[in-house]
């Protein structure tokens, strides 16, 4: 059978499906009656329950925490995990169109999603009427697992397997290709202000996306408006200064990125406080951020550089904000494959205080690692390799957490092209419709591959 024509047949379907998810706000917000994450998560999910519905699935909804649509029979299981959830988009963001109204311009569809991750859920959902269209026979069950708080700490996952499991065999649309067979750790914190003089500072939408618009109010006559105009300029961070009767708000805008790559991005707050210190500002606090935080994403100044054959520790600081006279500010810290939460902790313990400022732990995750060598990771690998003819690029250890984490048997498997910037996590997200349908394509393969184990 000619997979490749199939999957091009539910073309229009592809595109009809994603547009009305992407027109779903789903964006985490205050629960609300039986809408655990927000009416906006439930929404989505409910709209997706009902096209796999449509599609002859058998359908469960897990309490609008997550929910999954499933074909075939079996004691085993294969399991694609993707999630309908959002980080904040807003027009004014850099936005060059409406995030909530999926555009196509020259074969490229642009909105909050489309890429991360209801594009991957909709080719998914291709993929599995492809499998059915096939009338193969199906040793295992396959099931379309759909969450709506990955984003923001993937409670949805960790009530879906509480209530259901895990798979035998799974993949979550969610990474990279070929594969992920590892997935650095993480140690969340938050730090804060033990004394300042800043009057308000505010910053940042995400813990895990690089701040890009931050503004500080200070006293007048604190700073050299010069020397930090300067610093601003050598930098290439675009910036506003507004001067009061008795006060001076700063602005400045960097590039927002996605908080497992910050060397990627142009963290506004980092350079707003920087700039401000290389401008003469005396303040404890901005004393304590320079030198435990500063410009740097590998965690220097609280003594946890480290790095291991798979990538190298990640530090990013995303949110900021003052409240009640104190700034608190959010650290996405991410480290290497072979190390334990435990290990980075004690490192950072002589670094986290100074008079101006304190760092607390806010909790742990231990990272993922299966062998490059076992059943799961060769089976996609060679689905991928056999759809694309790619086999240059290799499996790969990220720093970006997935659903993998949460549920066993399960690695990343897309839905990102090597190579390919989709600005997931920031303005102006895209990915070619063609590239949608080679990932359907590249799913029917892996479940294919998985059917045979």
């Amino acid at each position: 059978m000619d997979v490749k024509s199939m999957v091009e047949g539910y073309r229009d379907l592809l595109l009809e499906r994603l547009d009305k998810l992407v027109a779903i706000n789903s964006e985490e917000s205050a629960p609300v009656g039986d809408a655990p994450f927000g009416n906006g998560p439930k929404e989505a999910l409910e709209v997706a329950l009902d096209m796999l519905k449509e599609d002859g699935c058998k359908v469960v909804n897990l309490d609008n925490y997550a929910g999954y649509g499933e074909i075939g029979e079996g004691e085993e299981s294969i399991g694609i995990v993707g999630h309908l959830d959002i980080v904040p988009a807003h027009k004014e963001d850099g936005w060059n169109t409406d995030p909530f109204k999926m555009t196509e311009k020259d074969g490229i569809l642009y909105g909050r999603g489309v890429s991360d991750d209801k594009g991957a859920v909709v080719a998914s959902m291709i993929a599995l009427k492809v499998i059915k269209d096939m009338n193969i026979p199906l040793n295992k069950r396959i099931r379309l697992i759909m969450g709506t708080n990955e984003e923001t700490g993937s409670k949805c996952l960790e009530y879906y397997v509480k209530k259901e499991g895990s798979p035998t065999y799974g993949f979550t649309p969610d990474g990279d290709f070929p594969c992920i067979y590892g997935e650095k750790g993480m140690t969340p914190a938050v730090y804060r202000s033990k004394s300042t003089t800043i009057r308000d500072i505010k910053g940042g939408t995400a813990k895990n996306i690089v701040c890009r618009n931050c503004y500080v109010v200070v006293d007048k006559n604190t700073f050299s408006r010069k020397s930090l105009e300067d610093f601003f300029n050598n930098n290439e961070i675009e910036y506003n200064i507004e001067e009061n009767d008795t006060t001076v708000k700063i602005s400045a805008q960097g590039v927002a990125a996605h908080g497992s790559m910050p060397e990627l991005g142009k963290n506004a707050l980092a350079f707003l406080l920087v700039g401000l210190k290389e401008a003469g500002f005396q303040d404890p606090f901005v004393d304590f951020f320079c030198s435990r935080i500063g410009l740097n994403t590998d965690g220097e100044g609280l003594g946890i550089k480290c790095n291991d054959e798979y990538g190298a520790l990640t530090l990013n600081a995303g949110v900021i904000e003052m409240k009640d006279g104190v700034i608190e500010g959010t650290l996405d810290i991410r480290f290497p494959v072979t190390m334990s939460s435990r290990q980075i902790v004690k490192k950072m313990e002589e670094f986290k205080e100074t008079d101006g400022g304190i760092v607390e732990i806010t909790g742990t995750v231990e990272p993922l690692f299966y062998p490059a060598d076992s059943p799961l990771v060769t089976s996609l690998t060679e689905a991928y390799q056999e759809v694309t003819g790619d086999t240059e690029n290799l499996p790969m250890v990220i720093g970006g957490g997935t659903y993998a984490k949460g549920i066993e048997n399960t690695i990343a498997f897309g839905c990102a092209f090597p190579g390919k910037d989709y600005h997931i996590h920031d303005a102006n997200e895209w990915v070619e419709i063609d590239e949608l349908l080679k990932q359907a394509e590249i799913y029917v393969a892996g479940i294919l591959k998985l059917l045979s184990i």
